[in-house]
């Protein structure tokens, strides 16, 4: 019965791989079209074997991108690529309104981060978390990042000047930060050797307005010892290559000299490679101290007293109670205090270089209010011979490696289960043992470490060896090879076995500095080198306390905790960046290179949860402040005049049931838009959402049409605001019109009033006065009249009787001054009638102007344009002698032919009237 149910078991499982090969066989029937899945989550099955087919495929059709879910897989082609990473590639996905739809590209994460810093997605500050093995082009994607940001983060006007006086200093601290961190290694040629973690600092606005770095434990034992076939730093042989004649003769580097700690050098800095080519002699007697060779260059250059340098590398100080001894150093000794004496001024001089650099782009804290950051570390690494900076790198990489794991798929899946979805688990590769293994506690590598380094004895490796297997023999994660003759351990970490070298490690965790070297350097003359060990002597003393020891180890494992809490409170985006071949080829790819990478890395894993799950999360509350003016609910308003803030409060915003209906709501208009008969229920559209009891999740397909329907409400509100406030605008402008043009109208209208006012009050002054001067000259006429009918009395009694004193007297004109009136026949009236009447005429003019007087009297006729004559009598009325300017005529007819003639003739030229007409009729 055993057997047969084993035959069965074996039966099925050939059966399950069968069918597994042939899922396989149909999905790659049509290789051509691999290079189209840009993201992983379409494979179908998804194994180590499609997804490696897909890159594969994609990295021969030079597509280096892919979408893995919720991470980038990024294929280092080893060769530049110019157009992939252009200035108009750069704005193409930063002006795009949905980068997803766009080819797989770093960019399209950057995008996605800056996205989320300006629509204030929580958490809002953003990591940008760079990981591969070393070689794989965390670097460049680092570079890549920092350019794009830089340069869309500058796209106002108003700061254009800060924006790139910062976006220059960014961009020019990576060469020098290279330089002086990076060096040539076994498996990359430019492999950072240091980790660093820089903040793009960025205001309300989302601009760029600073940047700072911070640095993970330099691996300052390459300036000293080098690895067969590597190098030291890049800043050594830039300056041996880049240096004048007079450079070389300041820094006494002769073209022909070799440094001991420069291999493989370019035949064509100083004080520390000088160093290098100091050597040590035994002494002749055993009492006294080594010879030295060549130290006199190092000590010129570092510019400290000969015999001080000397000393303290060949003598050290022994405290026996409150007395120092000086015992000689052995040429071991010798050796490792030259050494220390490097790597300390190697260690202090690229701190400063850091500080300097944060100190000339770092912006003050009021200045920005979130950061954007980039997580640029060292790859896992695994040499012939490993220690203690390979042991904490490869460390940092597994908590990066269960940053991930905790982020996007334990939590993800087991926050599935809290918010009661319905979720079948996934396995996935847990690196927490590992990570026991190294730092935890009780007992682990580093606490036995440190416990080794603060007793007061000899470090012995065979003896530490066997401590590590009695006290961790019973974690899974550590083994031991019994064949072999060095001390050792090997640790299975998750990206493969790596076998750790007993011997030195525990000097190189205490890293003592003597204290006799601080003070050599404290008495340098160079102000740098002196500034730099200003403030050694509370290190020194902290060095001789064992109490108080810090050892390498703690200090890295402080500054990654510090490190990963940072990361906990940022919204990360990985990027898994590919080795493709071991020797950085260009376009070579390895598949069994590739396919150990993605197992390491959890790329299957993270594909199959990514393509089951929804990668975005969001609480009720916080959707309903972005998204909830789609449904424009009387919740939403009220969560809208709340204050963002301060948390909100009150039954009804603490009521999860009423927040998720309020959500549900939106979401069902947003997928009616998509499709009519789409609803919110737990048979339709659950691939695209689904809400938990607290938070919606959400794919990113959703995510944006979200985003599409909120931008077009708030542009439709926008329209609305304009048109409202135009229409208030234009309201307020009528009302202004009018009230100008009523108070111009009063204006005017008083201003009329007051000059009518004016004309009438002259008006009335005019009239009286008028009335005042026409009585009066009515009455002197009716008195001049009376005087004429005297004056005519008298005439029979005296045929030219004297004027009247009187009349004279009263006249307007002289008539004291004119002539006394004179006799006059009416001769010219004699011409046709029988009798003319005699005329008594009283004239003032004489001569010439006499007769034509006369002839006016009696209206005769002139020749045209002649010389004209006009009396001054009235044509109606009473004639007065006073409106004569120069005399009167008065005529008195008793019987005179005038009362027939026409008072009133038509002034036309071609009628005869008047006198003439009277003639013309008797005729």
């Amino acid at each position: 019965q055993y057997n047969l149910l084993k035959y069965r078991t074996q039966d099925l499982r050939k059966s399950l791989n069968d069918s597994l090969e042939g899922d396989i066989r149909d999905f790659l029937i049509n290789e051509a079209e691999l290079h189209t899945y840009d993201d992983l989550t379409k494979v179908n099955p998804v194994t180590p074997s499609t997804v490696l087919k897909c890159l594969q495929a994609r990295y021969s059709a030079k597509v280096f991108y892919t979408h893995a879910g919720c991470t980038l897989v990024a294929l280092n082609p080893f060769q530049p690529i110019p157009h992939l990473y252009s200035l108009d590639v750069m704005r193409e996905y930063h002006t795009a309104p949905q980068p997803q739809e766009f080819k797989p590209h770093i960019f399209i994460v950057a995008e996605e981060a800056y996205r989320n810093v300006q629509g204030q997605v929580e958490p809002m500050n953003q990591s940008l978390v760079v990981s591969g093995e070393s070689g794989a082009g965390k670097t460049w994607t680092s570079r890549c990042l920092m350019k794009y940001y830089a340069t869309v983060a500058a796209s106002s006007q108003k700061c254009q000047d800060t924006v790139e006086k910062i976006e220059r200093r960014v961009l020019d601290s990576n060469p020098v930060m290279e330089a002086f961190g990076n060096a040539c290694t076994l498996r990359n040629s430019n492999s950072s050797r240091f980790g660093k973690y820089i903040q793009l600092q960025l205001n309300g606005s989302q601009l760029l307005v600073g940047a700072s770095v911070q640095t993970y434990l330099l691996e300052k034992t390459r300036v000293a010892f080098q690895a067969p076939t590597e190098r030291n730093f890049h800043i050594f042989y830039q300056m041996m290559k880049g240096a004048t004649e007079k450079q070389r003769l300041e820094w006494m580097l002769p073209s022909e000299q070799d440094f001991a700690w420069l291999p493989h050098a370019e035949k064509t800095l100083e004080g520390l490679l000088q160093l290098g080519n100091v050597y040590f002699s035994p002494a002749s007697e055993e009492a006294q101290p080594c010879d030295l060779d060549g130290h006199s260059k190092a000590a010129d250059l570092l510019q400290v007293p000969l015999d001080e340098l000397q000393s303290c590398l060949t003598v050290r100080t022994l405290l026996a109670g409150k007395q120092s001894v000086l015992k000689p150093c052995s040429q071991s000794e010798c050796g490792v205090r030259r050494d220390c004496l490097a790597k300390v001024i190697y260690a202090q001089l690229f701190d400063w270089l850091v500080t300097f650099i944060n100190n000339s782009m770092c912006a003050d804290s009021s200045m920005w209010c979130n950061f954007i950051g980039l997580l640029d570390v060292y790859g896992f690494e695994c040499f012939l011979l490993n220690n203690l900076e390979q042991l904490c790198i490869n460390y940092a990489n597994e908590k990066l490696q269960q940053h991930f794991v905790a982020h996007y798929l334990k939590a993800q899946q087991e926050e599935y289960v809290t918010e009661g979805l319905q979720w079948s688990f996934i396995r996935y590769q847990d690196n927490q043992g590992c990570l026991d293994l190294i730092e935890g506690s009780p007992s682990s590598i580093f606490s036995l470490l440190n416990e080794e380094c603060r007793l007061n004895r000899a470090s012995d490796a065979k003896q530490f060896r066997v401590r590590l297997q009695k006290e961790l023999s019973d974690n899974a994660s550590i083994s031991w090879d019994k064949l072999s003759k060095e001390p050792h351990f090997t640790v299975a970490h998750y990206a493969g076995n790596v076998s750790y070298q007993v011997e030195g490690m525990m000097e190189k965790n205490k890293d003592p500095v003597p204290p006799e070297i601080i003070s050599v350097l404290q008495k340098s003359q160079d102000s740098l080198l002196h500034s730099l060990f200003a403030d050694g002597d509370r290190e020194s003393e902290g060095s001789r306390g064992h109490s108080k020891v810090v050892t390498v180890v703690s200090k890295f494992k402080n500054s990654l905790e510090s490190l990963m809490k940072i990361l906990h409170s940022t919204t990360p985006h990985y990027t898994r960046c590919i080795k493709p071949n071991p020797d950085c080829r260009p376009l070579t790819f390895k598949k069994e290179e590739v396919i150990a990478q993605l197992e390491a890395c959890g790329i299957v894993e993270t594909i199959n949860i990514s393509a089951a799950g929804f990668p975005i999360r969001i609480p009720y509350g916080s959707f309903l402040q972005r998204y909830g003016l789609i449904a424009n609910t009387r919740l939403t308003a009220r969560m809208n005049r709340a204050n963002t803030h301060v948390s909100l409060t009150g039954p009804e915003m603490s009521d999860q049931a009423v927040l998720g209906s309020a959500v549900e709501d939106v979401l069902n208009l947003v997928l009616k838009r998509r499709a009519p008969n789409s609803t919110l229920s737990p048979d339709d559209n659950n691939s695209l959402v689904h809400c938990g009891r607290t938070k919606v999740f959400l794919t990113h397909s959703l995510l944006e049409m979200l985003e599409e329907h909120r931008n077009r409400v708030r542009s439709q509100n926008a329209f609305c605001i304009q048109c409202c406030w135009r229409r208030f605008q234009t309201r307020q402008r009528n009302l202004r019109t009018q009230a100008a043009t009523r108070l111009q109208a009063g204006v005017r209208s008083w201003l009329v009033r007051r000059q009518i006012k004016k004309w009438h009050k002259a008006a009335s002054i005019i009239q009286t006065t008028w009335r005042r001067w026409r009585a009066w000259m009515d009455a002197l006429a009716e008195a001049e009249l009376d005087d004429a009918e005297d004056f005519m009395e008298n005439e029979a009694s005296s045929v030219l009787p004297k004027l009247d004193p009187l009349l004279k007297e009263r006249g307007s004109v002289q008539l004291s001054s004119i002539q006394e009136p004179v006799l006059v026949r009416g001769w010219p009236i004699g011409l046709a009638m029988a009798s003319a009447p005699s005329v008594t005429v009283s004239l003032t003019a004489t001569g010439f102007q006499r007769i034509m007087s006369m002839m006016a009297c009696l209206k005769s006729p002139f020749r045209h344009g002649g010389y004209k004559v006009k009396t001054n009598q009235f044509d109606q009325g009473v004639a007065s002698i006073r409106a004569q300017p120069r005399g009167s005529i008065k005529m008195h007819l008793q019987r005179s032919p005038l009362l027939y003639a026409d008072m009133h003739p038509v002034h036309k030229t071609d009628v005869v009237t008047g006198f003439n007409q009277i003639l013309l009729e008797r005729t």
